[in-house]
């Protein structure tokens, strides 16, 4: 009996002792939990009051650089129209100075030389191109290819035509060559005139591409007799339109060849702006001459 009661106690004993091992856990996670958990509800407390301070810390520094781009985005689009307000007026500037130049060009032409054109293109005027010197192309020199004027040359009949304005001219190959001109009517030929542009209005500063000495030729129908009608020196210190009168044969001529001899210093290339022929026309071929003209060509 005895030994019956020590084991039911025993047995007693072994679960009073695992259910003390099972609500130990439990005691010591309540005891932690109650000290704990002011600690930890103050610490997110304090980092959610941390995260809502940058926020606003940010939103605030977002909120001033959008107003900041916004204000220089503004000012950026009205400097942009105010530059492309200044480049129209500039062209318009630049046309009206081109105009002005033209018209002042074309005044003193007609001031100073105050005489018939017979080598104007619209008047019927052109460029025997047989005869006349092969035109520079800037592109067989390096040089020219990194300088702002570079651009397709001008044709010959550019001197036949009133536009003067800054590069607009022929510019043959070299410092030396000539240009043939087929006139619109057989002509006395008392004069010719070389025209370049002034040093000041020049696109490189200078003139040395002018022609110097020159000589004309009075040329026959077919190209067989020329006449020397005269000799004379283009100077670039007097004005921009030289006339130099011609030596009176009393022929008549359907061709103009000028040859320029030298120019003022251009070793590539000789510019021509305009060439004016003048002189009174002759009167109408006999129809013996008109013959013998048709025989020859």
């Amino acid at each position: 009996m005895c030994v019956f009661t020590v084991q039911k106690m025993a047995v007693h004993k072994k679960r009073c002792l695992k259910f003390v091992v099972f609500l130990l856990p439990v005691v010591l996670g309540g005891v932690y939990c109650g000290t704990s958990l002011p600690v930890w509800t103050m610490w997110a407390k304090a980092q959610r009051e941390d995260l809502t301070l940058a926020s606003a810390a940010e939103t605030k520094m977002l909120r001033s650089l959008d107003t900041f781009l916004a204000k220089y985005a503004q000012k950026l689009q009205l400097l942009l129209e105010e530059v492309a307000q200044l480049r129209v007026e500039i062209s318009s500037l630049k046309k009206e100075r081109q105009g002005l130049n033209q018209a002042a060009l074309e005044l003193a032409s007609e001031t100073y030389v105050g005489r018939p054109d017979w080598a104007l293109k619209t008047s019927g005027a052109t460029i025997d191109m047989q005869g006349t010197s092969k035109t520079y192309d800037c592109k067989e020199n390096w040089v020219s290819r990194v300088l702002w004027f570079f651009r397709t040359p001008s044709p010959p009949d550019t001197i036949l035509q009133p536009d003067i304005s800054p590069e607009n001219c022929w510019p043959l190959q070299g410092q030396q060559g000539q240009v043939v001109i087929r006139l619109p009517a057989r002509v006395h030929l008392t004069a010719v005139s070389v025209q370049h542009i002034y040093k000041e209005v020049s696109p490189s500063g200078t003139v040395t591409s002018a022609p110097r000495d020159i000589a004309v030729f009075g040329v026959n129908a077919d190209r067989e007799e020329e006449t020397l009608l005269g000799m004379f020196v283009y100077n670039v210190e007097k004005e921009a339109i030289q006339t130099f009168p011609l030596k009176d044969t009393h022929r008549a001529f359907s061709r103009i060849k000028l040859i320029v001899k030298s120019n003022w210093g251009n070793a590539a290339y000789t510019c021509i702006y305009r060439v004016q022929v003048h002189g009174k026309m002759a009167e109408p071929e006999t129809s013996t001459e008109t013959r013998q003209d048709k025989e020859h060509k």
